[in-house]
């Protein structure tokens, strides 16, 4: 960045970088949920955040791995992605009024500059995390990398995978089935749109064919635009982007951003391609595993992932029309970039796969989690034990936007009633006197039902979570 841009840029962001991110989370589409917004088909610009939480979350530091699937990542993801999306066209299914002011908010100048400024400072905390999680390989010439990606493609032939396993083992396998669903959505048209995004420019002579490969790329998802609809209308849902926002567990979200960080970013184009490269892996050996589970809870084995499902062609001339290009252009040190997106995007889809696997199993065991609370109450009262302890009271029809906690937590409700929800298929009536577990990072929400509602969180420690 030329000198004089530079110094401009850091007068801009001198101060607490906390202020630029609670000033684009200021937007007014982007405000907390209220009870009649649970979802939000008509409306692609209301992207809920919780802006209040920012109060007392840092994005002016790097995130630790040990907070990835923690609230800072969660809201963090949803506000990266409200930026990325702000430079994309979205139209609602039919005009409206609340539409038609979201739109005005979404696309304002002020909300294009705010998320200029909070960019930076939203990736630098998200994703720094990913240089301390690769793997090194021994050598970084074409043919180790291009080895090296053989392997992993034959590995992850081979598995399962944690999250499709946990579906095909719920009780419930059509809200397990649906909620899956929710978070395809939410991952793979993003990621296709930073392949769209990324297409856009002049450098055939420099590597040729990328940008013919990358607008095929492209070209072929918008070329099953209605296969996915059929797919999303079969279980019930529409495909308005974010229609189900509040329902993106944070990982999901965290697959697209990283494409669209890097597809942004133009100093990161071998990086870009090497995330790429591992998203179309990730295509093809899920599209079975996909269907085999929208097939045992939705009923249809969907047509799409016979398409999602082919071999990716760019495993077949990975060396001579990717690597080697970017030897040229950069150096070895291009080709050790691309490796380097590519780990980071295989430690993005395993914490996906791992989070997703964990929600699933929690959201099918509600009445057990609702006897372990009673049991972890009881066994706090019993021995006399002081935990630390959040009360809330709320009044009729207050929502709180889905989220996460850093710690486990029971819900124990004093006097009235809400809805507890953790998926689009159904809610969970508490009444004075339930309680129920919320172990950490599952994503939940709830709205009260009665003209006012009391109740308490007390916050378990680990050693007394693990005892139940």
């Amino acid at each position: 960045m030329p000198l004089e841009y530079s110094e401009t840029f850091a007068r801009l962001t001198a101060g607490d970088p906390n202020d630029v991110v609670k000033a684009f989370a200021a937007n007014p589409a982007f405000r907390a949920a209220e009870w009649e917004e649970l979802t939000t088909e008509d409306d692609p610009y209301r992207r809920p955040v919780r802006p209040d939480d920012l109060a007392w979350l840092d994005y002016g530091k790097p995130m630790p791995v040990a907070k990835a699937l923690k609230l800072s990542a969660l809201l963090g993801h949803r506000m990266l992605r409200n930026i990325y999306d702000s430079g994309l066209l979205y139209l609602p299914p039919s005009p409206g009024p609340a539409a038609q002011a979201d739109a005005a908010t979404f696309y304002s100048e002020s909300n294009r500059v705010l998320g200029a400024m909070a960019a930076p400072v939203l990736e630098r905390h998200l994703f720094s995390l990913l240089a301390s999680e690769r793997k090194p390989l021994p050598g970084y010439a074409p043919e180790q990398v291009a080895a090296a990606i053989a392997d992993y493609h034959q590995q992850r032939l081979a598995e399962s995978g944690q999250a499709f396993t946990a579906a095909l083992s719920t009780k419930d396998r059509k809200a397990s089935a649906t909620f899956v669903l929710l978070q395809f959505s939410s991952y793979l048209p993003a990621s296709r749109l930073a392949v769209g995004r990324a297409a856009l420019g002049e450098y055939d002579i420099a590597h040729p064919g990328a940008r013919v490969a990358l607008l095929d790329d492209y070209r072929t998802w918008a070329g099953l635009s209605g296969q996915y609809r059929a797919l999303m209308e079969g279980a019930g849902l529409k495909t308005t982007t974010g229609a189900y926002w509040q329902l993106y567990l944070g990982t999901s979200l965290a697959r697209g951003n990283h494409l669209h960080w890097l597809s942004r970013d133009r100093e990161k184009y071998p990086e870009f391609l090497g995330a790429l490269l591992h998203h179309s892996i990730d295509q093809a050996v899920t599209a079975a595993r996909f269907a085999d589970v929208f097939e045992d809870g939705l009923g249809v084995r969907p047509a799409l992932f016979d398409h999602l499902g082919v071999a990716p062609g760019h495993l077949v001339d990975l060396v001579g029309r990717w690597v080697e290009p970017l030897l040229e252009l950069y150096g070895p040190e291009g080709v050790e970039r691309f490796h380097h997106g590519f780990a980071d995007a295989v430690w993005l889809a395993a914490l996906w796969d791992e989070d997703l696997a964990q929600q699933l199993a929690w959201a099918d065991s509600i009445p057990e989690h609702q006897d372990k609370a009673a049991r972890i109450n009881k066994y706090i009262e019993d021995n006399g034990i002081t935990v630390d302890l959040d009360t809330f009271v709320e009044s009729n029809e207050e929502t709180s936007t889905t989220h996460v906690h850093d710690e486990h937590r029971l819900v124990m409700i004093e006097r009235g009633e809400m809805h507890f929800w953790n998926n689009v298929t159904h809610k969970i009536d508490l009444h004075e006197g339930d309680k129920v577990l919320i172990p950490v990072s599952r994503l939940h929400g709830s709205t009260v039902l009665s003209g006012e509602c009391t109740y308490h969180q007390p916050i378990i420690p680990e050693d007394m979570y693990a005892r139940f």
